[in-house]
């Protein structure tokens, strides 16, 4: 009985996000291909003087909304992988310090980020690919939404876990409304063009989950948001005698 509830649940949630992926490809997916189009024309237009400039624009706005779409898209497809349960992971011991590097290569506004982490930290259990994954998005999110400042990746060890922070100085979250922004589709803002879907922070929980880690938000001291990735450290956290510390 127990069994069929929990399909039965978890049927009723495929359902609901299926019902939300349909809601979100009518709007925030039509936003980067009304883009596209408009570009792609005004570039075609042979009665259209365009400076170089002009030309420089447009073509930027092209791949901009197409960089975008690709995140979309990919973001709904990991969104449905994971209301199918079929994400497995493929845990094996990786360093933070390896994962940040890859995934802040695909990341725009790189140079905001200050990576703070310390090489000799432990490894942690973990799918490289879907923790390269959660990483760009909680960065992205954390660029997008942390009001213009540098932004922060810490890490550190704690007991058998080892955590990875990024700090914002942003404007933060209303008081108890942290634990909504992993909802799918929650935002806590108004829509825009270039807010997505809202499923970059859903999903990074969800894979951080499949990898036995946990996702979570807290205050930033003194203003902003810090989003912290928790996860099995791959071997026991070495743990140091007041008689070393002082010796």
């Amino acid at each position: 009985m127990a069994a069929e509830a929990a399909e039965a649940h978890r049927q009723v949630e495929g359902s609901q996000l299926r019902s939300a992926l349909l809601s979100a490809v009518g709007h925030d997916l039509r936003t980067p291909l009304t883009s596209i189009k408009a570009a792609a024309g005004s570039l075609r237009d042979t009665e259209l003087a365009l400076s170089d400039g002009d030309r420089a624009e447009l073509l930027a706005t092209v791949e901009e909304s197409a960089d975008r779409l690709t995140a979309l898209v990919d973001n709904l497809l990991d969104s449905s992988r994971l209301a199918a349960g079929v994400v497995v992971p493929g845990l094996e011991p990786v360093g933070y310090d390896e994962v940040v590097a890859l995934a802040l290569a695909g990341v725009d506004g790189v140079r905001r980020v200050v990576v703070e982490i310390d090489e000799s930290l432990p490894a942690v259990l973990a799918d490289v690919g879907l923790l390269e994954r959660v990483v760009a998005n909680v960065v992205d999110n954390a660029l997008r939404h942390g009001g213009g400042a540098p932004i922060a990746v810490r890490a550190s060890a704690h007991a058998d876990r080892v955590e990875l922070r990024v700090v914002d100085s942003g404007p933060g979250v209303p008081r108890g409304a942290a634990d909504g922004l992993f909802e799918p589709f929650q935002r806590l803002g108004d829509r825009d063009a270039t807010s997505g879907v809202g499923l970059g922070l859903s999903v990074a929980r969800g894979f951080t989950g499949a990898m036995h880690g946990t996702l979570t938000a807290e205050d930033t001291p003194g203003g902003g948001l810090t989003v912290v990735i928790s996860l099995p450290a791959a071997e026991p956290v070495p743990v140091t005698s007041a008689s070393e510390v002082f010796s």
